[in-house]
């Protein structure tokens, strides 16, 4: 259906240019260098011939593939992020192509020995046969979200020229700054207009998924007292011995090294300290929203007996809710599911109905009144230099998002 060398090529051109975004920006988008691929995007919009194309002035683009059919048709979206995570550079992305993967270790940078192994990274025996597209061991690669933006711009450009597939009215939309949590804060969904949509920003080929984790921001702050060392008894406060306190009170065996399926998790991300001040920085996350609750309160309970203990106020904690479990508001809709399992099952995909460990702009948007359910992309080691693509993945992704347009455009 789709050639892969035009799918390649297309992604390649996405993915070289970097759209990192900043967590510490209260811009929109948080990075100026994000307006370089949208403005491309919008402009590629129109140039495959999509109808309405709108970047708006915090480079939110949408755009419209009409009707080609004289009966009422739901609407349907489909929506994908441009930026990449902060968590691993995305400066001069050098995609690798490994074409027929033959199963053995890939040879990412052979001068600081970085080596994408099937030993460690068992999923790449899915791929024996297929292309590959990996990074150069010294960035991320981006297909997290720019393999579903090059999905969904490669589907629209396909019922384009191919007006003999039945469809109602599509909507995509592209959005900044989805890893940093703000995807959809400021994604006007009545300015889309669909009555449903499909985030295209999973993992493994067949994910798809309507339930993620309640997920939420923790900034612990530690103060401590600084004196010159040598006068130090009875005054020195040190904060980041407070700050090893809240560490090892918080349940060892609940990080993401040790949970899996819907297991939540507490997560240090980050922590910078000296004697005087320590910040920490935590996700929460849990599927349960009794759990998620009950995580939080651990926290704010541990802040309040350290305090108790130091007989002063050492230590603050805020906690920032950041998205919901989506399953809520997408399970009255399940149809909306049932099509995408369909349309998978009649491209001879096996459909993989799981929960997100993590948040999609899906999550957010169906608390806003899309219900976005996720439909895999198919990147796997996002946010790091193993990420990688296998291509036929991609140009399956290309497919569904073709026959869920088909399937809905049917009548009853």
């Amino acid at each position: 259906m789709i050639s892969k060398e035009f799918l390649i090529k297309r992604f390649v051109s996405y993915v070289t240019i970097d759209t990192e975004s900043d967590p510490t920006s209260d811009t929109t988008p948080s990075t100026k260098k994000q307006w370089d691929l949208a403005n491309k995007l919008a402009e590629e919009l129109k140039s495959i011939g999509m109808k309405d194309v709108d970047i708006d002035e915090n480079a939110y683009i949408m755009a419209t593939l009409p009707s080609n059919v004289d009966h009422d048709v739901p609407t349907i979206g489909f929506i994908s992020h441009f930026d990449t995570s902060p968590d691993f550079t995305g400066a001069n992305v050098n995609p690798q192509i490994i074409k027929n993967y033959d199963g053995e270790d890939i040879i990412l940078n052979e001068t600081e020995n970085i080596i994408l192994s099937p030993e460690y990274f068992d999923d790449l025996l899915l791929y024996k046969g297929q292309t590959l597209i990996t990074t150069d061991g010294t960035t991320l690669l981006g297909a997290d979200d720019k393999a579903g933006i090059c999905e969904i711009v490669s589907a629209m450009e396909y019922l384009i020229n191919h007006p003999e597939i039945k469809h109602g009215k599509i909507r995509v939309g592209f959005t900044p700054d989805e890893e940093i949590g703000r995807g959809a804060h400021k994604f006007d969904v009545e300015k889309f207009g669909a009555d449903w949509a499909y985030t295209m920003d999973g993992s493994q080929i067949g994910e798809l998924e309507y339930e993620n984790f309640n997920a939420a921001s923790a900034v612990i702050k530690v103060k401590g007292k600084i004196v010159h060392p040598g006068y130090a008894k009875g005054k020195m406060i040190n904060s980041m011995y407070i700050a090893t306190e809240f560490i090892n009170s918080i349940p060892r065996m609940e990080t993401p090294e040790h949970t899996e399926g819907y297991q939540g998790f507490f997560h240090l991300h980050n922590m910078k300290g000296d004697v005087e001040e320590t910040i920490l920085q935590y996700i929460i996350r849990d599927h349960d929203k009794g759990h998620f609750e009950a995580r939080k309160e651990v926290m704010v309970k541990l802040t309040n007996e350290l305090n108790s203990q130091y007989g002063r106020e050492v230590i603050t904690t805020e906690i920032k809710d950041q998205y919901f479990n989506m399953k809520e508001k997408v399970e009255p809709v399940m149809h909306i599911v049932n099509i995408a399992e369909e349309a998978m099952k009649q491209l001879n995909i096996e459909p993989l109905i799981k929960a997100i460990r993590g948040g999609t702009d899906g999550s957010q948007l169906s608390y806003m009144g899309l219900p976005c359910p996720n439909i895999f992309a198919g990147g796997h080691n996002f946010h790091g230099r193993y990420e990688y693509v296998p291509v036929e993945s991609m140009i399956k992704a290309t497919e569904v998002i073709c026959k869920i347009a088909e399937l809905t455009a049917r009548k009853n």
